[in-house]
């Protein structure tokens, strides 16, 4: 019966969260796949929001009702949803107050269920993490980050994208030494995703210790 007790207290007890973000085009997205590829859980904030933009996505709705054409075809356009917000800071905020919430929603769903599975560490890759406060919630902090040059040369290649559309984009996020400042590990992707993903095994390394000495 004790044992059986203390399956269930690990089963319940709270994963070690970590925070994963960087500025566009420092390769947080490819970094989140390789914590995963070593079976580390992650909720993807990004995902969850084309989830919600999606026919049935519980954003739908309040966004057509803010944004007036925002919606083509029972989901969000995402096109038509930027032409709208046309850089206005007030509709950015007017925006964040309908999904921010639907995301946290999401991702405390997410946390859940990795508490009842028992999961040591868990991963939030969530863009804007240190400019949102979502700091606050997790247990450590990792900065993905690379050289400006090589930013800006992997965001131009994007299609559409034009450097005062980048320009614009990264005004709205803390500055990446910012970042780095406030990091608890930083991986580097400027030397390719094999070297990305020794230096996030050696992370993780790190992590599995804090979490057992927490």
């Amino acid at each position: 019966m004790w044992t059986r007790f203390l399956v269930a207290e690990a089963s319940r007890r709270k994963p070690f969260i970590v925070g994963l973000t960087g500025s566009i085009g420092m390769g947080k997205s490819e970094t989140a796949k390789l914590f995963a590829r070593l079976g580390i859980p992650v909720h993807d904030a990004d995902a969850a929001v084309h989830a919600l933009y999606e026919k049935g996505g519980a954003a739908v709705a309040p966004i057509e009702q803010a944004f007036s054409g925002a919606v083509k075809d029972g989901r969000v356009d995402r096109a038509a949803l930027t032409a709208l917000l046309g850089g206005n800071p007030q509709a950015f905020r007017r925006l964040e107050a309908i999904v921010h919430p639907l995301v946290r929603e999401s991702e405390r769903s997410f946390l859940q269920a990795a508490s009842e599975r028992g999961d040591e560490l868990v991963v939030l890759d969530i863009p804007l993490l240190l400019e949102t406060g979502g700091d606050a919630r997790v247990d450590t902090l990792v900065v993905v980050s690379s050289k400006p040059d090589i930013q800006r040369a992997r965001v131009l290649a994007r299609p559409g994208m034009t450097p005062e559309k980048l320009d614009a984009i990264l005004a709205r996020q803390l500055p990446d030494v910012d970042k780095r400042a406030k990091a608890d590990f930083v991986i580097e992707t400027e030397q390719g995703l094999a070297q990305a993903f020794q230096d996030v095994k050696r992370v993780v390394a790190a992590l599995r210790e804090r979490a057992k000495n927490r």
